[in-house]
C-alpha cells in the first residue's frame, strides 16, 4: 500500500514552478485549497495558468496570486466578486479564457477520466466555439472541446487517509471530484487526516488511486463572500 501523506505543506507543494497549469478546486470561497494557495503565494512562483470555476475574492483565495502578479492566464467560467480580476482582464494585463461552467466542469472529468476531448452544445454559435470544430448530431450541433491538461491539481477535502481517499463536505463537492487525477499530480488538503481504514469505504467520494499528495490544512477560514442579513424588528 503506497502511503501518500506529506507533513508539511512545503512538500505538498514541491515542485511546481514558473508557468505551469494548475487546477484549483472549490466555487468562490466554498472548498478552496487554502493552506497550498497560500504557499504559492508565499514562493512567489509565477506566470501561472490557473484553472478554477472563478478566483476568489481581493484579499483571499487566488485573489492574493492576482494581487502579486504570479498568474498570467485564467481559465474560468465568471469573474465573481474580485474586482481585481474585472480590472487585470479589462486593462489587458491578464489573459482570460472564460468557459462556460458545466463545460469547465467537464473538461476536468474528461480529463480524469483519460478522455482527450468531448462534444458539448453549450457555447455554439458565439465566441466560445471560434476556431473550434463543431459537428451535428441528431439536428443539433456541437464544439469539440478538448480536455484540460495541467501540471498541478490542488483540491480541498474534509477527510481523507494516508493512501489518499477523500470524502467532500456539503457544496465543496463542487470542482474539487473532478479535479482529483485530471493532472500529472493531485495534491490534496484536508481538514482531518485519519488512519487508513477508518473511512467508511461506502462514504469514500474519490479513491486514493487519483491523488498523489495528501496533507493536513491548518487554520481554515469560513469566509462568507456576500454577507446578507435581514434587519432586527
Amino acid at each position: 500500500m503506497i502511503h501518500k501523506k506529506v507533513n508539511t505543506v512545503q512538500d505538498a507543494i514541491a515542485g511546481v514552478k514558473d508557468g505551469m497549469t494548475l487546477m484549483l478546486g472549490g466555487f468562490g470561497l466554498c472548498g478552496i485549497p487554502e493552506n497550498a494557495i497560500a504557499e504559492l503565494v508565499k514562493i512567489g512562483v509565477k506566470e501561472l495558468t490557473c484553472i478554477s470555476n472563478n478566483a476568489g475574492v481581493d484579499d483571499f483565495g487566488l485573489g492574493l496570486l492576482l494581487q502579486n502578479r504570479q498568474i498570467k492566464k485564467m481559465v474560468s467560467s465568471y469573474v465573481g466578486e474580485n474586482d481585481e480580476f474585472e480590472r487585470q482582464m479589462l486593462s489587458g494585463e491578464l489573459e482570460v479564457e472564460l468557459t462556460p461552467q458545466g463545460t469547465l466542469a467537464e473538461k476536468c472529468r474528461a480529463a480524469q477520466a483519460g478522455f482527450p476531448a468531448f462534444y458539448t452544445p453549450a457555447g455554439y454559435g458565439t465566441e466560445v466555439a471560434e476556431g473550434k470544430e463543431t459537428r451535428e448530431f441528431n439536428g443539433k450541433m456541437y464544439v469539440l472541446e478538448p480536455a484540460f491538461k495541467a501540471d498541478f491539481a490542488f483540491v480541498k477535502a474534509w477527510k481523507g487517509d494516508a493512501v489518499g481517499n477523500l470524502i467532500f463536505k456539503g457544496t465543496s463537492r463542487n470542482f474539487n471530484p473532478n479535479m482529483c487525477g485530471a493532472a500529472t499530480i493531485t495534491v490534496a488538503e484536508v481538514e482531518e487526516l485519519v488512519s487508513v481504514g477508518e473511512l467508511d469505504p461506502n462514504q469514500i467520494h474519490i479513491p486514493g488511486i487519483f491523488v498523489q499528495r495528501i496533507f493536513k490544512g491548518e487554520k481554515y477560514e469560513k469566509r462568507i463572500e456576500q454577507r446578507t442579513v435581514r434587519k432586527r424588528n
